[in-house]
């Protein structure tokens, strides 16, 4: 049992809570229920403390009830300016531009993730083939004999391909490569891809105008769950907690 400044929590209402804080042991679960259900307690009673009075559609509160009601009363939280925006969006200007467009053809050797065999044998031959291809031998020959892709009928090759068109292993590397044959080749959940890529189109710089809107959401979310985290730091630190050991620093709930 818990005792948050002599409101018990028992360890049925713990488990009870375990379901709503998948983790990766029970132990961590556990953990954080505890820690879910101390901070809604504590919350509960800063408003009483007040004399909130906090009502919901269910006639049940619910802790992002009583804590919004405290951010209201206690925590007033600035909004970003136009200039802080700005300054963002000059910062970060990769954040806001649209996708580069790439020309690609590739040769797909296949092997299963848990066939270490095959990934090892698939490596191998990639780097044959890659040599084959700066000797000068042909692409779309060589895929029509060795590509487990469809694409193979083709001449291995892909199309333009853009950001989120392709599993991020893949896409990682293609991105951020340049035109040409890639020296090595990519590994992927279906194995290994020779890649060459024929053409890239930069992606364009979206005006600020049309981002404001979301870089202005972005910055007050982020202030405001730094705010948030520092409350509910303040509420621990001033509580009497029996039962439990609130390590802040590790505590996944204020991050």
């Amino acid at each position: 049992m818990i005792q948050v400044n002599q409101a018990s929590i028992s360890e049925a209402a713990i488990m009870a809570e375990v379901q709503y804080h998948p983790a990766a042991s029970k132990r961590a679960a556990t953990l954080k229920a505890a820690e879910s259900l101390i901070i809604g307690e504590l919350l509960r009673q800063r408003a009483k403390a007040l004399g909130l009075t906090v009502k919901s559609e269910l006639n049940s509160a619910s802790d992002d009830d009583f804590l919004d009601a405290l951010i209201s009363r206690e925590l007033p939280i600035p909004t970003a300016t136009d200039e802080e925006c700005q300054q963002y969006y000059k910062l970060n200007p990769q954040r806001f531009a649209s996708s580069p467009l790439l020309e690609v053809s590739h040769i797909l050797l296949a092997a299963a993730p848990e066939d270490d065999k095959a990934r090892v044998e698939a490596k191998i031959l990639s780097e044959q083939i890659i040599l084959k291809l700066q000797q000068g031998d042909s692409l779309a020959e060589l895929a029509k004999h060795y590509s487990a892709c469809p694409s193979k009928e083709t001449g291995g090759s892909l199309g333009q391909i853009s950001r989120g068109q392709t599993v991020p292993e893949f896409e990682r590397q293609i991105f951020s490569a340049e035109p040409g044959l890639l020296p090595q080749g990519i590994e992927s959940r279906y194995g290994f891809h020779i890649v060459f890529i024929a053409r890239k189109v930069p992606g364009k710089l979206l005006p600020f105008s049309a981002v404001q809107q979301k870089i202005a959401e972005y910055l007050n979310e982020k202030v405001r769950r730094k705010a948030v985290a520092q409350y509910i730091h303040t509420l621990i630190v001033t509580a009497e907690i029996e039962g439990y050991d609130f390590n802040l620093s590790a505590s996944p709930l204020m991050q």
